[in-house]
């Protein structure tokens, strides 16, 4: 596996609006966001039958722009207006017209803050002009991310975060962001009150502002900062060429293999590693399942960091769930992982998309995170334990709903074979040494079953009540795939 991994090291590191329209945003896809496009899309609504007004509907009715971000300032509500001596506990944005999105999300400046409340959302549905009803946002996304003083978490660009949510096509948005005491946890014993007092809300996080995310079209898997980059030097191709050992350069999945024949391509990739012994013995490996790749669910490489990162080996799974609703489509699966995408790194400033894979609710796999997919690729899934790990995120929020059974298969023909790859038994336990949670201390040696939920680095709901009631079923399931 060594001589394998080694060459990943050389590649370098709906209906008429209630209220009057407000303008659109700037899409916004760098950071930190221009004080032109803040003052543009804070800017009081026009009344309406002023110049202003045909302006802002012509805007609206403009076709979207495939593959971008609009970010929106927060305000605060008319009811709940700031003062020196109060700050707001309520933001939003009232009823608007927008160019198309599909992915939503509340984004604020300080990664470590917390926002204790809840975010709430009513979208305008693009092909039938209706509303939606009011859909929560799950606010605490703090336990992802890069681990603290890592590069990536330094990079000056990251932001705290909701989970991103699905909503489908969509050009009509509103939002209540509405601070929680109870969420905070304090009391009133922290303000000197009395236990009859009404405990103050805490601040809600400053910089907050609203991403609208449109996925963008399938079909340039070079988009257009990657179109002007030709052959070796692209960035598409580069992403592409670490997965040659296992697909034709530019395939858009990496195809299934039997047992026999990921059994002889392991060998092959592990001749120089493995002892004479080693070899003659059967290797414990699950079937190689099929992978969509980057190219084939329309990555635009140019939106992430060039370069890959990578940790020294597998020797854990992390299953995650995105937390982004159900109501989508695995006909959308693609769109859904391209919205995701764009909202960790251009939204959230991380470097990449966060997780190694993804998986649809139909149990189809998606390459994650660039690199290769055979290969330790260093993720941004589980906040303190990204090393020598694996991020599985299944799309959807399973904390009432079941994961369906396809789903938990996938997990388990995934894991079985990538840990497979590194001789590591799904049904297992291993040690991993903690880089800073709110559940772990940096430093202390963890031991954890090699197929672990999110929850167990860290304080969080993550991968759903649901979800991680399946792991014991899918630990079982990969160990016999493997032939254990």
């Amino acid at each position: 596996m060594r001589e394998f991994l080694a060459s990943s090291i050389g590649v370098t590191c709906a209906a008429a609006l209630a209220l009057p329209l407000t303008p659109t945003a700037v899409a916004a896809t760098a950071r930190p966001v221009p004080t032109a496009e803040a003052a543009t899309a804070a800017r009081p609504a026009p009344h309406a039958g002023t110049p202003a007004a045909a302006t802002t509907l012509r805007r609206a009715a403009e076709p979207a722009t495939p593959g971008s971000t609009q970010s929106l300032p927060l305000e605060p509500l008319a009811r709940h207006r700031a003062t020196p001596s109060a700050p707001a506990t309520e933001q939003g944005l009232h009823r608007r017209a927008v160019r198309h999105f599909s992915l939503v999300g509340v984004v604020w400046d300080d990664p470590e803050a917390e926002l204790h409340g809840r975010v709430q959302v009513r979208t305008r549905a693009a092909d039938t002009g209706s509303w939606s009803g009011w859909q929560d946002v799950e606010t605490h996304n703090t336990d992802h991310g890069a681990d603290r003083n890592t590069p990536e978490s330094a990079s000056g660009r990251v932001r705290g975060a909701t989970a991103p949510l699905w909503v489908g096509d969509s050009d009509g948005v509103e939002l209540r962001v509405r601070s929680e005491s109870g969420s905070a946890g304090s009391g009133a014993a922290r303000h000197g009150a009395g236990a009859r007092s009404r405990p103050a809300a805490p601040p809600l996080p400053s910089g907050l502002r609203l991403e609208l995310v449109d996925p963008g079209d399938e079909a340039p898997a070079d988009g257009p900062r990657t179109a002007a980059l030709a052959g070796e030097n692209s960035a598409a191709t580069e992403a592409s060429a670490v997965n040659a050992d296992l697909a034709p350069l530019g395939a858009t999945e990496i195809a299934a293999l039997d047992r026999a024949e990921t059994e002889r391509e392991f060998l092959a990739l592990n001749a120089g590693e493995l002892t004479e012994r080693q070899l003659r013995a059967k290797p414990y490996i699950g079937p190689r399942p099929g992978i969509v790749t980057r190219r084939g669910w329309g990555a635009d490489e140019g939106v992430r960091e060039s370069g890959f990162r990578y940790t020294k080996k597998v020797r854990a799974a992390f299953v995650h769930h995105t937390a982004s609703g159900n109501n989508y489509r695995c006909s959308q699966a693609s769109s859904l992982i391209r919205s995701i995408y764009r909202y960790h790194v251009e939204s959230m400033g991380w470097r990449d998309i966060g997780y190694n894979f993804l998986i649809d609710k139909c149990g189809k796999i998606y390459e994650g995170r660039a690199g290769g997919v055979a290969r330790p690729v260093l993720g941004a899934h589980t906040l303190g334990f990204n090393n020598n790990s694996m991020g599985i995120a299944v799309l959807g929020s399973y904390d009432t709903k079941k994961p369906s059974k396809a789903a938990v298969r996938a997990v388990a023909r995934l894991t079985a074979w990538k840990l497979g790859l590194y001789r590591v038994n799904p049904k297992g336990k291993t040690y991993l040494k903690s880089a800073g949670s709110n559940l772990h201390h940096k430093g202390k040696k963890v031991r954890l079953n090699v197929i672990s939920g999110h929850r167990d680095g860290f304080i969080t709901e993550c991968p759903g009540r649901k979800l991680y009631g399946k792991l014991g079923s899918a630990r079982s399931k990969a160990a016999r795939y493997q032939g254990r």
